[in-house]
C-alpha cells in the first residue's frame, strides 16, 4: 500500500476528518463509517467528533498510552478511542481519548492533549463508534 491512492483507510479518514470540520448537526440515517455528516438526532446538540478504534492484524485492539495527572502524581493509563486529527498518505494523526470521569460529564469521553501517529499499513479494521460532543478540541 505505498501508493496514497490504494489506502482505502485513509479515505475513510479523510472522509471522518472533513466532517468533523464541518459538523452541522442534521438528521442522522446513515449508520456507516462514511454517511455524510455527523450527528444523531434534531434534538441533539451538534456533534463534532467521530471516535474511532482500530484492529491489527491478530485481530487485537490497538491501544496507546497517554498521561494524566492524579493530585501531584502522573499516571499512565491506555486508550484505544482515537479522534482524526489530520491523514497525509496512509499515515494518520491520532488524538487520543480518555474515558469521561465527570460526574457531569455529557459525552462517555474527554479530549487529551496527547497524539499519535499510526501507520494505516498496519491496520486491518476501522471501527467507528457513536458520535459525540467534545470540549477542548
Amino acid at each position: 500500500m505505498n501508493n496514497q491512492e490504494d489506502c482505502c483507510f485513509a479515505k475513510i479518514l479523510k472522509v471522518i476528518h472533513i466532517l468533523q470540520k464541518n459538523a452541522s448537526g442534521q438528521d442522522c440515517f446513515d449508520e456507516s463509517c462514511t454517511r455524510p455528516f455527523l450527528g444523531g438526532t434534531p434534538e441533539v446538540v451538534c456533534f463534532n467528533t467521530r471516535p474511532v478504534t482500530f484492529y491489527l492484524s491478530d485481530a487485537s485492539l490497538f491501544e496507546a498510552t497517554y498521561t494524566t495527572m492524579e493530585g501531584d502524581a502522573p499516571v499512565t493509563q491506555t486508550s484505544s478511542v482515537f479522534r482524526v486529527e489530520k491523514v497525509e498518505g496512509c499515515c494518520v494523526l491520532l488524538r487520543i481519548l480518555a474515558p469521561a470521569t465527570s460526574p457531569t460529564a455529557t459525552s462517555p469521553y474527554m479530549a487529551t492533549n496527547q497524539f499519535l501517529t499510526l501507520n494505516l499499513n498496519c491496520i486491518c479494521a476501522i471501527r467507528c463508534l457513536d458520535d459525540v460532543v467534545l470540549e477542548n478540541i
